[in-house]
């Protein structure tokens, strides 16, 4: 059993956190092995916490009514080598939006399930039986799991290759395998910490088969990682190296790749019409498949104080490129005060910049997500102040606000004036340390994951729920106290089922209506 290795999760490790977030939790996800962690044969167990300030409320709120959000012009279409929208990737679509077409939990007497990995398992697609594909992320190595998507018992295992050697902060690297995805054929398709891609096949029976061994290094050499892969519309895979390699691979194997020269921090976009969206740790990117070369068709140079400021990951855009509709692709700037930035992405066109306008406080915001976006509204979440899991231990917090911005409808032309094509609909008060939050377009709920600050030494989680509309808070359910509930960067995923799920360093939690 792996209960007596932590016992109280909270209460062990808040005491080491204070001194470095490392070393406390080598309790949570050092000790055990992937085999022990997350084996088939073993039952689930879930994930613990202790408070030891003041009573926290398991809820907070109402029930939401429903209030649907009508998108047809922005439709985000299917994508035919991806499986479908909302069960594919981390950010749901090949466009990268973080919406959903079905419901969440409405917060009708929401019911709490966790199991505890000693990794978090952030990153979660959904084959076609429904089942739960993750990659769970420790210090020693990934693992790719199938799990049943209500009990959450862990159907099948693979270990995949594990960390390299390195100065990265393992509460920072995403490669490896935090950026796959799922293809249409229930593929997952994974960049590994060997500079491969690998293609795993999900059985009909609970089961992995690695079908295609990609190795990229002769591409990217042996000092990069590979931070992503995606395909584009046409079926080649496209990789990005985190030192700024970025090309694609043909279906008989063959690699092309071309230098950036700019660092790598995020995800990329896919477009339906042959773009690659990339930015990088100076610029955004249009890039397109030409004569064997990735063709750079478009760059733009974003405003960009070269700060890491309280928060982020990288000293640049923190976001991954989200596309809007047909023609605009948005991300966040690295100013003080940082601001939403929306483009024309279209190949040719007389003027890029769109929109820009500024969120959050100057010298009190950052943000290191990928940002939500649905007709003419974005949705930025601000995580100044999570320098790690030690920055909200202890009954601290970080800075809050969630802020809406608005884009005209019909953007002007403004060459004296560029970008005032939009403005700050709402913003809300609620503290989201790390969280990649996602909209549920069936009922007009945005779902994030909160942290308070606590009284005494409480350290309580929350998924959150909050108005489109408005930015009002719908209802809060508390999932549990301590470092094991901490999202440390994963997001909140909608599964076909309606439940929402959380990857913490503890392992998985789900809340769903009762």
């Amino acid at each position: 059993m792996v209960r007596p290795i932590c016992g109280s999760v909270s209460g062990l490790i808040a005491r080491r956190l204070t001194a470095t977030a490392v070393a406390g939790t080598l309790c949570i996800l050092g000790f055990a092995t992937a085999a022990a962690a997350q084996d088939p044969a073993q039952p689930t167990v879930p994930i613990e916490g202790t408070n030891s300030g003041s009573p926290q409320p398991p809820y907070i709120g109402a029930p939401a009514k429903p209030r649907p959000i009508h998108h047809r012009r922005f439709r985000v279409p299917r994508h035919p080598f991806m499986a479908p929208n909302g069960r594919s990737n981390l950010h749901n679509d090949a466009y990268q939006t973080d919406t959903y077409q079905g419901s969440g939990p409405l917060g009708i007497a929401p019911e709490l399930t966790s199991t505890l990995f000693f990794r978090e398992c952030a990153s979660v697609a959904f084959d076609s039986r429904g089942r739960i594909v993750t990659i769970c992320v420790g210090l020693d190595r990934p693992v790719l799991a199938l799990l049943d998507p209500v009990t959450l018992e862990t159907l099948a295992a693979m270990a995949l290759p594990p960390r390299q050697a390195g100065g990265e902060n393992p509460f920072t690297d995403f490669s490896g395998g935090g950026y796959f995805y799922l293809d249409d054929r229930d593929r997952a398709v994974i960049p590994t910490t060997t500079r491969h891609i690998e293609i795993i096949a999900v059985g009909d029976r609970p089961g992995f088969q690695r079908v295609a061994d990609l190795d990229l290094t002769a591409a990217i050499g042996s000092t990069q990682k590979v931070i992503s892969a995606l395909p584009d519309f046409g079926g080649r895979i496209w990789f990005a190296g985190t030192e700024g390699t970025i090309g694609w691979i043909e279906r008989d194997g063959t690699i092309h790749s071309r230098e950036l020269g700019e660092r790598i921090s995020n995800s990329f976009a896919v477009g339906k019409g042959g773009g690659v969206f990339v930015v990088s740790d100076r610029a955004l990117y249009r890039l397109e498949a030409h004569r064997g070369r990735p063709q750079v068709i478009w760059r733009r140079r974003y405003p960009n104080d070269g700060i890491q400021k309280s928060g982020q990951t990288s000293p640049g855009s923190g976001t991954t490129p989200t596309l809007i509709g047909r023609r605009y692709v948005a991300i966040t700037d690295n100013r003080d005060p940082i601001r939403v930035i929306v483009y024309d992405r279209s190949r040719r066109v007389g003027r890029r910049l769109v929109c820009r306008q500024k969120i959050f406080g100057k010298g009190s915001g950052s943000t290191d997500q990928s940002l939500i976006a649905v007709k003419n509204s974005i949705i930025a979440e601000n995580n100044f102040g999570y320098t790690g899991p030690a920055a909200v231990q202890g009954g601290r917090t970080t800075t809050p606000g969630l802020e809406r911005v608005v884009l005209r409808r019909r953007p002007a032309q403004d060459r004296r004036h560029p970008g005032r094509n939009c403005s700050r609909k709402w913003h809300s008060a609620e503290v989201a340390p790390s969280v990649v939050a996602k909209l549920s377009l069936a009922n007009g709920l945005i779902y994030t994951y909160t942290k308070p600050t606590g009284t005494g030494t409480s350290d309580p989680w929350y998924l959150t729920a909050l108005d489109f509309r408005t930015g009002r808070t719908v209802f809060k359910r508390l999932t549990g106290f301590g470092l094991g509930f901490n999202n440390n960067y994963a997001p909140v995923t909608i599964g076909p089922d309606g439940a929402a799920y959380v990857g913490t360093l503890g392992g998985l939690v789900r809340v769903a209506d009762r």
